[in-house]
């Protein structure tokens, strides 16, 4: 019976930490939520009602970091975003669906935009990566129709498969030489 307690206790104490329960809990910011762990904070989704986000660079005295995959997925109303100069990674679907995004501002601090990170923003119109991206995932501006024009910094090495796909008013693009895989 007494090894069985502790394999229920072991068992629980290890969800608990794979799903992040431990030292992460929800709050709010304005029309964004986030999770503190690690000393760092996360946005994990914002308000679906929000037309324009300027996330801040720290909350609580602690710093943004990331953008959670999904986090703004499907926020329609949403037109403009600012992410601070401590974001470093853009998950994956971060902004999947944000069909009313017209404008979104990119510090030189994110290194990675993760797999379809703006899929479906149909109203995006430009875009400059910044020149610490080093990967763009696959499909990560998917079906961005009004998309015109976009900048590839020399810093980008990988650039995922299908990253423009269906961009059909794409019309420049410049890769750089120091791309070493293309999906």
């Amino acid at each position: 019976m007494k090894n069985k307690f502790w394999f229920v206790l072991i068992l629980v104490a290890f969800i608990t930490i794979a799903f992040g329960v431990i030292g992460a809990s929800a709050a709010t910011y304005g029309d964004l939520t986030y999770t503190v762990s690690g000393g760092e904070v996360t946005i994990t989704a914002c308000s679906t009602s929000a037309t324009s986000i300027n996330i801040p660079s720290a909350i609580d005295g602690y710093p943004v970091t990331t953008i959670r995959d999904y986090a703004f997925e499907y926020c329609d109303s949403l037109t403009s975003i600012t992410i601070p100069d401590s974001v470093t990674t853009i998950g994956d679907y971060a902004f999947s669906y944000c069909r009313s995004l017209t404008s979104i501002t990119i510090p030189d601090s994110v290194t990675t935009i993760g797999d379809y990170a703006f899929s479906y923003c149909r109203s995006l119109t430009s875009i400059t990566i910044p020149d610490g991206v080093t990967t763009i995932g696959d499909k990560a501006f998917y079906y961005c129709r009004s998309l015109t024009s976009i900048t590839i910094p020399d810093g980008v090495t990988t650039i995922g498969d299908k990253a423009f796909y269906y961009c059909r008013s794409l019309t420049s693009i410049t890769i750089p030489d120091g791309v070493t895989t293309i999906g």
